[in-house]
């Protein structure tokens, strides 16, 4: 998964979140900001729309004072980070292989038949994505998927309708970070 051309965006980041790094470098020796990276990357994209374009990932590698290919080997390696505009709801769904075993890719193929999507694809209205993930620890009970900090468990094409007019009508909330 390569980085993103640039969007020629300027990331406008609260004074809350400028704090907020500032705060977290504090944590770490001088000259170790990069530990912050994972945490900073987080927030950033959690205050751009879920997404984080070349400027937003120029933005952390200022603030941590490090290179900016530093921040993009680490945005392009973990798939908890976008890097082009996601849906509104992100169905992350496992493919290891207890999922797989349960039905997963199966599951993964009615979503994206039923949302007229292919998966990594945005639905026409900006609602929904579907993708696939690696391994999201809960193995006992596949197939599932992450939605935001949520996981939806023992799930069959049923609960995937629902799940989905649950989310059309916005009874589902998808993101619990303080």
């Amino acid at each position: 998964m390569g980085v993103v051309s640039k969007s020629n965006t300027a990331v406008n980041l609260s004074e809350q979140l400028l704090k907020r790094v500032e705060d977290l470098k504090t944590r770490f020796p001088e000259g170790k900001q990069k530990s912050a990276l994972l945490t900073v990357l987080h927030e950033v994209q959690d205050e751009n729309n879920d997404w984080l374009s070349i400027e937003a990932m120029d933005k952390v590698a200022e603030m941590l004072n490090i290179l900016p290919i530093e921040v993009y080997e680490v945005a392009s390696f973990y798939s908890m980070y976008n890097q082009k505009p996601v849906g509104k709801y992100m169905f992350e769904f496992c493919r290891t292989s207890c999922c797989v075993t349960r039905g997963a890719e199966d599951l993964m193929e009615y979503t994206c038949n039923k949302l007229g999507v292919k998966e990594g694809e945005v639905t026409p209205d900006g609602l929904f994505q579907v993708k696939g993930v690696e391994c999201l620890g809960a193995c006992g009970y596949a197939p599932m998927l992450q939605l935001g900090d949520f996981y939806h468990e023992f799930l069959t094409p049923e609960k995937m309708d629902t799940l989905i007019e649950d989310c059309k009508a916005g009874k589902v909330e998808k993101i619990s970070r303080v």
